[in-house]
């Protein structure tokens, strides 16, 4: 079966990541068509990579265009209304990241999903670094026991990005929590089992990105910048499990960029960028660091496995129910944030 694949957004994340990797796997997949809102830009991009048909409206090529599977790389304002027409046209889905801007939205697009029997991914790539596949075994194996802790990493000093909608709210639904620190975040939860949240607490602070500045990553619009620079939280779970979480775009900090989850339990404990495990075994505290480990692109992983879940109707390696319990966590913290207190979340998924 060749899988004939759409793709809804022609921005960076469907150039750069998805595109490509599309076409590392072979005969498995057709690119079929592309659609933007600039048409432009669908037409630049259908003549760079050789997809037959291009369009402004993803409507209109779900319509037109006989599709298996669709990429979902737009703003995150669109994702909810793009799934749901992809799903509802019959097509897998592998919708980047966060799921939504709403759990509402993650809810209907998961209750979509099951309706129409088709598989809804999110483009967490991290989940396939070697190091969080190395530790996924280690903790399978029981060898880090029962992770009741951890920290959640994911802070530039300067690092607004300078280029497409990442610091308008109202396109994106947040800043460095919904964008980077969703990556992290949602790599912990995957370590962890993906427990259901219970409570959060989250502080936001706009202090350095609405003046100018040095920017690592270009000159960001600082005159209508309408998101958070940092963001910190505290997450609690049914299970008693517990994560802090520290995430910006820019914060006076040492270092330019980190993104690390580290792990506690009670066999052992982790941080997993770079790979290192702490246990005590035989009356010794030890550190296990692998002196190998495989260098394969994470996207690449990432859209090779989608295509091979969709052609073999096997599971994805992120569900659609982990998208809501996510989207619950992000939604609260901002929530706690603007109320000034401990907001609940907890509450079985409507699926």
């Amino acid at each position: 079966m060749v899988l004939k694949v759409g793709i809804i957004g022609a921005g960076g994340i469907a150039k750069d990541a998805h595109i490509p990797n599309y076409l590392k796997c072979g005969e498995k997949v057709e690119i079929v068509a592309i659609s933007d809102v600039a048409i432009e830009k669908a037409e630049e991009v259908a003549k760079e990579f050789g997809i037959p048909h291009f369009f402004s409206s993803y409507e209109e090529m779900l319509e037109k265009v006989e599709l298996d599977a669709v990429s979902v790389c737009t703003p995150n304002k669109f994702h909810y209304p793009a799934t749901q027409a992809a799903l509802n046209a019959g097509c897998h889905v592998l919708c980047e990241k966060p799921p939504a801007m709403t759990v509402k939205e993650a809810e209907a697009m998961a209750e979509a999903a099951e309706k129409a029997g088709k598989i809804l991914t999110y483009g967490f790539h991290y989940r396939h670094a070697p190091q969080v596949e190395a530790l996924k075994r280690f903790i399978d194996a029981g060898e880090l026991g029962e992770i009741y802790a951890a920290r959640v990493t994911a802070m530039r000093r300067r690092g607004i990005p300078g280029w497409g909608v990442f610091t308008n709210k109202e396109l994106q639904g947040g800043g460095p929590l919904i964008d980077i620190g969703v990556h992290m975040l949602d790599t912990a939860l995957y370590l962890m089992g993906y427990p259901e949240p219970d409570t959060v607490f989250g502080v936001t602070y706009q202090k350095l990105g609405n003046r100018k500045g040095v920017g690592l990553f270009g000159q960001w619009d600082w005159e209508n910048y309408s998101i958070e620079d940092l963001a910190r939280g505290m997450i609690t779970f049914k299970n008693g499990a517990s994560i802090l979480l520290d995430t910006s775009f820019a914060a006076n900090v040492e270092k330019h960029e980190e993104m690390n989850v580290a792990l506690m339990g009670t066999e052992g404990g982790a941080d997993v960028f770079p790979l290192k495990i702490y246990q005590e075994k035989h009356e010794t505290l030890i550190d296990i660091t692998p002196s190998y480990l495989p260098n394969k692109g994470y996207h690449e992983l990432e859209l090779a496995r989608f295509v091979d879940a969709c052609v073999q109707g096997t599971k994805p390696i992120s569900t659609a129910i982990e998208g809501v319990y996510l989207q619950q966590i992000i939604n609260g913290l901002y929530e706690s944030a603007e109320k000034g207190e401990a907001v609940k979340i907890g509450g079985k998924v409507r699926v």
